[in-house]
């Protein structure tokens, strides 16, 4: 029964992290947190700020969605709740 939270979960939190890139890349500009004080990389200003979060964003949201995949598929264990 774990294995439908964590499927859940990680699904949920992949899916939601591709969304803020794609809206990042289509406005061409991230909200992000630096230090604890909003950082706002875009394409004019910063275009290698932007273009890192982009690649962390979609690196860490397809490996996210994969991960429940997996768990789905059975091939890895479910994350553990405590």
């Amino acid at each position: 029964m774990d294995w439908i939270m964590s499927t859940i979960l990680l699904l949920a939190l992949g899916i939601g992290t591709l969304f803020m890139a794609w809206r990042g890349h289509i406005s061409g500009e991230f909200i992000t947190a630096r230090f604890f004080r909003v950082y706002r990389p875009n394409r004019q200003d910063n275009p290698l700020g932007f273009y890192f979060n982009l690649g962390v964003l979609i690196v860490t949201g397809t490996l996210e969605t994969v991960w429940g995949i997996l768990i789905f598929m059975g091939l890895l264990k479910p994350l553990p709740y405590r």
